[in-house]
């Protein structure tokens, strides 16, 4: 298995449209982690305090649409 140094060293030798594909590759793959942390924060109720803070802005009439 390659280690980090060495990996660095191949994506400084690719052509720059292969290192686009790998850039894109990687941007998906963290949206990705982060489509599913979202998902799992939310069912384990993390982010119920952003529902309430909406609720509460709702009814004294200062929630902002966006």
């Amino acid at each position: 298995m390659l280690n980090i140094a060495q990996i660095q060293d191949q994506i400084l030798s690719l052509s720059e449209a292969d290192y686009d594909q790998l850039r894109q590759w990687f941007y998906d793959r963290d949206w990705e982690n982060w489509d599913r942390q979202i998902e799992a924060d939310s069912e384990n109720g993390k982010l119920d305090f952003l529902v309430a803070d909406a609720i509460e802005a709702k009814e004294k009439g200062i929630l902002s649409k966006l």
